[in-house]
């Protein structure tokens, strides 16, 4: 059975999992919890993520995409089941477990190497959903969760969310809009220990703007220092075009910064630390303090 320690959620969905492949859990340890959350099972090779119902449909995309993707060679994550499996309340897909070198992650120069091959392929045999509204997430988890902020920020930030969403409209892309990641930053690099790097988290693939890809590490290296100019520039070499010089640059910044709100308001109402990163990051964006630091999701 599932280690006793893990939520009784996540002992759920793992016992599924086992009835449903045969697939040992007893070795089970929880490696991520944000947004969704991620379970390794060594003794199977497994990987499970467990997500929000409300996600089946985007991840059952995020699986077929990644499988068509491991078929032409591409370095990206790769399921392990045909589809996702619903248990209660939550989506539950099971993946390759890889071995990777977790102390040391994919650089810049390789994230846009990834995204110049990703950009270059067809389009996929897979119905992708357009990204016509990046915060549709957020607005909804502010209205499901209103006890996650003040009254004051609240009011705020649907107002901001309401601004963005029409500009989003008056949009006007350079590149050609395809396939896209849809949440393609260094955290979702995995270097193999047998070498090679390769792309993982596929839950926001979509038919968007290519834009949308490269603003991610710029965002990241502005709230969390993820990246010094140096990797910045060689993430822009790497993949042949520099963002930074487009007119709509700052704008999918912005975007990107309320769209990260996300899962931190969805805990705020039952945990404190989110509670106040909503606070600080909702302060920051409106003080237009674009130099203040963010903190990352904690470890489990």
């Amino acid at each position: 059975m599932p280690a006793p320690h893990l939520p009784s959620e996540i002992r759920a969905a793992l016992d599924e999992v086992r009835a449903r492949y045969g697939a040992p859990v007893d070795d089970a340890h929880l490696i991520r919890q944000h947004s969704n959350a991620a379970v390794a099972l060594p003794s199977a090779g497994l990987l499970v993520r467990i997500a929000g119902r409300g996600k089946l449909d985007r991840i059952a995309v995020s699986m077929a995409v990644t499988r068509w993707l491991a078929d032409r060679g591409y370095p990206a994550v790769e399921p392990a089941a045909d589809e996702p499996l619903v248990v209660g309340e939550q989506v539950v897909s099971v993946w390759r477990l890889l071995d990777v070198q977790a102390d040391e992650p994919g650089s810049a120069a390789d994230l846009g190497r990834l995204l110049r091959e990703l950009h270059d392929l067809p389009a996929p045999p897979v119905g992708l959903p357009d990204l016509r509204d990046p915060l549709g997430s957020v607005a909804a988890a502010v209205q499901d969760h209103p006890g996650g902020m003040t009254d004051q920020d609240r009011v705020w930030l649907m107002a901001r969310i309401d601004a963005l969403r029409e500009s989003w409209t008056d949009l006007q892309p350079t590149l050609p809009v395809g396939l896209v990641h849809g949440d393609a930053h260094s955290n979702n690099l995995m270097r193999l220990a047998a070498g090679g790097v390769v792309l993982g988290d596929w839950d926001h693939v979509s038919r968007g703007p290519r834009e949308w890809d490269l603003v991610q590490p710029y965002y990241m290296a502005r709230r969390f220092g993820r990246h010094d100019r140096r990797e910045l520039d060689e993430f822009a070499e790497v993949y042949g075009w520099d963002v930074r010089g487009w007119a709509g640059f700052e704008f999918l910044v912005q975007v990107r910064e309320v769209t990260g709100l996300s899962p931190y308001v969805r805990k705020a109402s039952h945990d404190e630390w989110s509670r106040d990163e909503v606070a600080h990051r909702i302060a920051t964006i409106r003080d237009h303090d674009s130099a203040a630091a963010w903190n990352s999701p904690r470890k489990p």
